[in-house]
């Protein structure tokens, strides 16, 4: 009888459908980036990173540095593309492309930073991800393993009820009458015979229809540590947009001018773009508000996930995801939006894990 294959874990499939998406942006990319690279602005930007410390130390041209770009962007390609069909053979449960892929993953991140953007890196990281636990077990054939039960409590032992010094308050059946045995040889004349119980404290039967002792209470199966952190990364990243927004706007607020010279210092297309400093003011206000109140209504979800809400959870999830894509189009432009963007994925991977989908609070 041929022996089941072992069903796919759910980490596997994340992580190959990343790997496989992730590689056709990075060449789209690519191609942007090459097409880019004779434009009078990249001219520019290479002339002036050259100009200054410490482009300036490096003893080469505008040209061998435009060379140098098209070359790791050529890397950069050819990685992703081998990348995106690796990804659908780590579906076929294919081991030799998994340790292809890990091969690749060094140059793809390290050429990538400059034309593949964080999608690179995004890869990079779906391929370390194939060989964590349960992904390990089901690349070498193996069933998964169980999650470990807690320790079973000791239930504890029957007390028996305290003697009662007269009759319970539910009327008792009716007493019997005690027996006297026959008078043994040797009694003293005139002496009460002994009866049956003598010396011994009277015992009444327990009221009808009450259990001798309370039953021990089930004990549901511990909270899972993935579920623990998963809450904790969202509150501390909600806590510190909600910190950074707020603080944002009171500067704004505050000093608008010195806000607005710095801007338009850093971006100086936008002092072209038409829009006046009320309006970048008005919609700086607006997505604080937006972004706070989503913030607040995800640590609600965390909460109520965390005291095991099944609906909570999903909302988590759902949350986090459309939190992801907002970070991916954006961390081009700011690569401070790595870090959230880092605790939004982990996020991702501990609510997706099957001892959080299992488990449920105690009852």
């Amino acid at each position: 009888m041929s022996e089941t294959e072992p069903l796919r874990p759910r980490q596997v499939t994340f992580a190959a459908w990343m790997i496989m998406a992730g590689s056709v942006l990075v060449l789209v990319s690519v191609f942007e980036h090459v097409a880019g690279l004779q434009s009078l602005e990249t001219r520019e930007r290479i002339e002036t990173f050259l100009s200054e410390p410490p482009g300036d130390g490096l003893g080469i041209g505008a040209n061998a540095v435009t060379d140098l770009l098209r070359t790791l962007a050529l890397v950069t390609g050819g990685c992703a593309a081998a990348a995106a069909i690796l990804g659908y053979q780590v579906l076929q449960r294919s081991r030799s492309a998994r340790l292809v892929l890990s091969v690749l993953a060094v140059p793809l991140f390290l050429a990538g930073m400059t034309s593949g953007g964080f999608m690179s890196a995004l890869v990079a990281a779906a391929s370390v991800m194939l060989w964590f636990q349960p992904a390990r077990d089901w690349f070498d054939g193996k069933a998964p393993r169980p999650a470990p039960e807690p320790p079973p409590r000791p239930v504890p032992a029957p007390v028996a009820d305290p003697p009662q010094s007269g009759p319970p308050l539910s009327g008792p059946p009716a007493p019997v009458p005690p027996t006297y045995p026959a008078p043994q040889q040797g009694a003293a004349p005139g002496a009460p015979p002994p009866y049956v119980g003598f010396g011994e404290a009277p015992s009444w039967p327990a009221a009808p229809g009450m259990p001798a002792y309370a039953p021990a209470r089930t004990a549901g199966a511990p909270r899972p540590q993935a579920l623990i952190w998963a809450c904790a990364l969202t509150w501390t990243i909600c806590a510190l947009v909600t910190v950074g927004m707020l603080l944002t706007s009171a500067v704004l607020a505050a000093s608008p001018d010195a806000v607005f010279d710095e801007l338009y210092q850093q971006n100086p297309d936008l002092a072209d773009a038409g829009l006046s400093r009320t309006t970048l003011t008005t919609a700086v206000f607006v997505l604080t508000g937006i972004f706070g109140l989503w913030c607040v209504a995800a640590s609600v979800f965390a909460a109520l996930a965390f005291r095991g809400t099944a609906w909570a959870r999903t909302a988590l999830l759902v949350s986090a995801a459309v939190a992801t894509v907002l970070l991916v189009l954006t961390v081009i432009g700011n690569i401070a939006m790595v870090i959230p963007l880092a605790a939004c994925l982990g996020a991702i991977m501990l609510l997706l894990r099957p001892e959080v989908r299992a488990w449920r609070p105690r009852g």
